[in-house]
């Protein structure tokens, strides 16, 4: 099956590897791990520790399927089974 751009925000991330590749918190940006979690607003990650993160704060990058993305993760607001069900302008 082939993924589509405006496919990615509905995609599942948990089990996903991650980097934050830009953040309103500077600190953040180059940290990566597995998605454990995910709520509406953050994404918890595992590395050497668990992080959560916010959503609206961060763009991430990774690899579904052998194809890379960069997504602002704004586009990711809201619980994983609603973002299914919105339309999402890219």
């Amino acid at each position: 099956m082939k993924r589509k751009l405006k496919d990615i925000p509905r995609t599942e991330f948990i089990g996903e590897k991650i980097e934050v590749v830009d953040a309103s918190n500077k600190t953040l940006v180059g940290l990566s791990g597995k998605v454990i979690d995910e709520t509406r607003d953050t994404i918890v990650i595992e590395n050497a520790q668990e992080k959560k993160l916010l959503k609206k704060q961060i763009t991430i990058k990774g690899t579904i399927k052998g194809k890379k993305y960069v997504i602002d993760g704004s586009l990711l607001q809201g619980r994983p089974e609603d973002r299914i069900k919105k339309k999402i302008r890219i």
